[in-house]
């Protein structure tokens, strides 16, 4: 049994990179734990929005099985404006408490300033000889913000693939739960959407649906 943590800036984005991949490590008899960064609605001021994403948060959680999951209060589109010392120790702390051996976070180099932050945050608390026993580390992919971030020179290239075929159908329910922040076709972010780019990725590799994942370290 594997200790597992997703490490997301926002509701939703545990999901979006990575759910499939998470609700097959439930499956294998994993315990995976789920950490979300900000709060993710005080930078689009619609009242009541905070709430409704907690709730969204906790029922997708359940779908997924998770053994624990957190919701910080930090500053959604700000995390640029704390001291990234903050950050780091707040998830140090986590990381400390749970001693992953396998450790999921955003791709640095999206179009979302809070994903940067996180992936930085994250890859720092996990530096190896903080947690030695730490078997990987990998970043995902988010629909709607890897794709549109200016990454020419070190774009998201996966080099493990999650075959996900078994459990997208519990990704798309889980993002089910987030009413606020699916979107119509063709959005990335559309149900329809996040079922085609798994047939996309698992077409890469021969299988009928994937998760990619750009491996940072990886220790067997």
């Amino acid at each position: 049994m594997n200790t597992v943590l997703v490490l997301a800036a926002h509701p939703d984005d545990e999901l979006l990179g990575a759910g499939a991949t998470l609700a097959r490590h439930v499956g294998d008899g994993d315990l995976v734990h789920a950490v979300v960064l900000t709060e993710g609605a005080s930078s689009r001021y619609r009242e009541g929005l905070a709430e409704d994403l907690v709730k969204s948060a906790h029922r997708a959680a359940q779908l997924l099985g998770l053994a624990s999951l957190q919701l910080w209060p930090l500053p959604d589109q700000r995390l640029d404006t704390l001291p990234l010392i903050d950050v780091v120790q707040r998830v140090e702390a986590v990381v400390d408490a749970l001693r992953p051996d396998v450790v999921y976070t955003h791709f640095p180099g999206d179009v979302n300033t809070d994903h940067g932050v996180v992936a930085r945050a994250a890859w720092t608390a996990c530096r190896p000889y903080v947690l030695p026993g730490l078997r990987r580390f990998a970043v995902f992919e988010t629909p709607s913000s890897t794709e549109w971030g200016w990454s020419a020179d070190s774009p998201f290239t996966p080099s493990l693939y999650v075959d996900v075929s078994a459990t997208l159908d519990i990704k798309i329910e889980a993002m089910s739960c987030y009413e606020t922040e699916l979107r119509d076709e063709p959005h990335p972010r559309s149900l329809r959407a996040l079922r085609e780019r798994a047939a996309y990725w698992g077409s890469r590799v021969g299988r009928s649906a994937a998760e990619p994942f750009q491996v940072l370290r990886e220790v067997n």
